[in-house]
């Protein structure tokens, strides 16, 4: 009889322990971003890529032209060390090796100088998609918005419907080309036109 007693005591108390569990986990609204499509599709992400293209071009294109006055100058040191001695060859030899080290120096800075500058910016961008995501969530009323993506598995699975990155990254998208200066809203229009 005790027995009986302790038994419908313990499940009873379980009951209750799972109900208010159940009540408890629906009364939140919950969602989540799959934040590496929100990092390839947001257009600050693609600005910063299409500025950072642009900027190695530019400085590739004053490497590319010490490099290939370099090689010339090789050239021309190796057909002219017969004539010249080995004295002058061996000095040659330093001298463009010299050179060689400063074109490697500064192709180390400018990489350098281009992390800095684009890892200040993708900072910056990463910041504000993660304040505009909280700023959503409060907005739409929700509990938790959690992110899966390729760097952050925190959702190991979801039902379609609680993924609301389309939605976020619409808004989002939509805020950025609201902050824009005039000038490059146009630029970016020119440019989706040429396409």
């Amino acid at each position: 009889m005790k027995k009986s007693l302790l038994i419908i005591g313990v499940s009873l108390a379980l009951f209750s322990c799972n109900k208010n569990e159940g009540t408890a986990a629906t009364g939140l609204k919950t969602a989540y971003v799959d934040t590496s499509k929100l990092s390839k599709d947001y257009e600050a992400f693609k600005d910063l890529d299409s500025q950072s293209k642009i900027k190695q071009e530019e400085m590739g294109r004053e490497l590319d032209a010490k490099v290939n006055e370099l090689k010339q100058d090789y050239a021309a040191a190796q057909n002219q060390a017969a004539a010249k001695g080995p004295q002058w060859a061996q000095l040659k030899a330093q001298e463009l090796q010299k050179r060689e080290q400063d074109i490697n120096a500064m192709q180390q800075s400018m990489m350098k100088t281009l992390q800095d500058e684009f890892g200040v910016k993708n900072d910056s961008a990463v910041s504000t998609m993660k304040k505009y995501v909280a700023s959503y969530g409060k907005k739409k009323g929700y509990d938790y918005i959690y992110g899966t993506g390729d760097a952050s598995v925190s959702i190991m699975y979801a039902k379609d419907g609680y993924d609301i990155t389309a939605e976020v990254l619409k808004e989002l998208n939509e805020s950025y080309k609201g902050s824009k200066p005039a000038a490059a809203a146009t630029t970016t229009t020119t440019k989706e036109e040429a396409k």
